[in-house]
């Protein structure tokens, strides 16, 4: 009994044991299980919480560097150079994208000597340049219009060029140029001939009388395609809306003289988004600036005598205003072009100022200036019978 007893006992005791142990072991496996599950799904919440975090930032990222771009592209492009506005007869000029021009210019018209052939011109005034980068050109002694077409080796007679003359195909010496573009059609200073010509560019022979006796040496058009015409000799400067038959006299007017209500022989002028005329005043050797219905005008550049101070101009001719008033003239007997902010003491050469000469970094009697589309400088090199581009430093 005992030995069964004593037998029995450990039999009883082990399976006891084992019976017990079992779940506990089950159920440790199972936590074991389950806390591996925890930490496998824990690890995957963090992965893609990391994968979407640095997906979110690369897309921030790219997204700021994409509008920095973008903000670059709109700054640059805010600065681009043009010639026209809402209206595009009205040629106005916005600011450069820089404020300094190449020393030495690149002959694009003229510059084969003094001559009528079409590779040739004869001491030209006044200039304009289209959309297209092609060159309107005043061939004064020459008595025509040329036009030469961006990067071509001679021009094309589009007004006179029948010698001097009264009649209406005739021009005699003719001094600025401009383009009404709704009419598609050539505004002429007709100097000797006292008058105002058009001429449809589509039809050149039936050209018209726009204005008469009127000794013209400077026009300009408006927003509202009013055509303002300086005259040389009754110095002052008249505004000529579609159909009128009288002039309006807008600055000048009061004879020949040198006080702010007057001019002393009136050359080139220009006509700003606000309607305010700037002259060169020739004689007086000074820039003057009417605004819209005043009465005297105000000195904007030069007006200390004749003379090649930095303060100083020498019958200045062609002149341009950018959006921001800065002046742009031509001091025809200083060779060089001259930078003038309104209320500045002093102005700066742009380009020429090396004494007169035929140089790529000379000029003799500048007479007039134009922009292109790219902000590249043309001057009417006047004695050296060639138009001058001045391409932009961009640094």
């Amino acid at each position: 009994m005992s030995r069964n007893q004593i037998g029995s006992e450990p039999v009883t005791s082990d399976s006891q044991q084992t019976s017990t142990d079992r779940p506990t072991l089950l159920s440790k496996c199972l936590k074991k299980k389950k806390l591996l599950w925890i930490v496998i799904f824990i690890i995957i919440v963090i992965l893609v919480v990391t994968i979407t975090t640095v997906i979110i930032k690369t897309k921030k990222t790219n997204k700021i560097k994409l509008s920095t771009v973008a903000t670059e592209t709109t700054d640059e492009t805010a600065h681009e150079f043009t010639i026209t506005v809402d209206n595009p007869t009205t040629q106005v000029q916005n600011k450069p994208k820089y404020n300094k021009w190449n020393e030495y210019g690149i002959t694009i018209a003229g510059g084969n000597g003094h001559g009528d052939h079409l590779n040739q011109l004869l001491n030209p005034d006044g200039i304009y340049i289209d959309d297209n980068k092609a060159i309107l050109i005043t061939d004064n002694t020459n008595n025509r219009i040329v036009e030469w077409k961006y990067n071509a080796m001679e021009g094309e007679v589009i007004a006179g060029g029948h010698g001097a003359g009264h009649s209406q195909n005739q021009l005699y010496f003719p001094a600025d140029v401009i383009v009404d573009k709704e009419k598609n059609a050539i505004i002429i200073c007709d100097f000797m001939n006292g008058r105002v010509m058009r001429w449809f560019r589509q039809s050149q022979t039936n050209p018209e009388i726009l204005i008469s006796n009127i000794q013209c040496k400077g026009l300009a058009i408006d927003k509202d395609r009013s055509i303002y015409v300086s005259d040389f000799v009754r110095c002052e400067v008249t505004r000529w809306k579609e159909g009128d038959t009288v002039g309006t006299v807008v600055a000048g007017g009061n004879d020949n003289g040198d006080g702010l209500n007057q001019f002393s022989w009136p050359m080139k002028i220009f006509v700003d988004k606000d309607y305010s005329v700037y002259v060169s005043d020739w004689g007086n050797h000074r820039i003057m600036k009417w605004e819209k219905d005043a009465k005297e005008g105000i000195v904007v550049a030069g007006g200390n005598e004749r003379g090649d101070d930095l303060n100083q101009l020498n019958y200045p001719d062609g002149l341009i205003v950018d959006t921001l008033g800065q002046i742009y003239i031509a001091d025809s007997y200083n060779y060089r072009v001259m930078l003038w902010f309104e209320g500045d003491t002093n102005g700066s050469i742009v380009v020429g100022g090396n004494g007169r000469g035929d140089e790529s970094n000379q000029l003799d009697n500048p007479t007039d200036l134009s922009f292109d589309v790219e902000g590249s400088l043309y001057v009417s090199d006047g004695s050296n019978h060639r138009i001058q581009k001045y391409e932009q430093c961009t640094e």
